[in-house]
């Protein structure tokens, strides 16, 4: 089988960053997806679950209500691996694009207060898979960290060896 594109990034050398992963046309319009990546793969521990869930739910609520970007959104949610997040968004974007709305999203995460949306048995499928203090921890560290200090190695993924 063909090795899919996201198993043929150099994981040993990304940085944690934002990164266009794949562009793809659908009905006529581009999707941009992007790799929102918190952590370091293999280098740091992965996100916990329940941080996890809560910077799904409190991200993709921030990001499809918010007044300029809420209708290019099509999906926030995590990576299997638990080392970040996967952004799909509505139009031809650039990392350097994205920039400024992570920082506002990071920023609401790592300041929220309050209920989590949709945390009810209702309105969730794993209502108990929370942990709103780690997810607030995980934002502020990825904000501060590197979003505020963002450059070019966060933004684009590493080239891969020739061998």
């Amino acid at each position: 089988m063909k090795k899919i594109p996201s198993f043929t990034i150099d994981h040993i050398h990304l940085q944690r960053g934002i990164y266009v992963s794949r562009k793809d046309e659908v009905g006529g319009e581009t999707v941009t997806t992007f790799d929102i990546r918190m952590k370091a793969p293999n280098r740091e521990p992965a996100l916990g679950q329940g941080a996890l869930h809560t910077i799904e739910h409190l991200a993709a609520t921030f990001l499809r209500n918010h007044p300029t970007w809420g209708n290019r959104i099509v999906y926030w949610g995590p990576m299997g691996c638990l080392t970040g997040n996967y952004l799909l968004v509505k139009g031809d974007f650039s990392s350097e694009d994205m920039v400024e709305i992570m920082k506002e999203t990071f920023r609401f995460i790592a300041a929220y207060e309050g209920e989590v949306p949709g945390t009810t048995p209702r309105d969730c499928g794993n209502y108990l898979l929370h942990d709103l203090p780690m997810a607030k921890w995980e934002a502020a560290k990825f904000l501060h960290e590197v979003l505020e200090q963002i450059r070019p190695d966060n933004l684009h993924y590493p080239q891969a060896e020739t061998e």
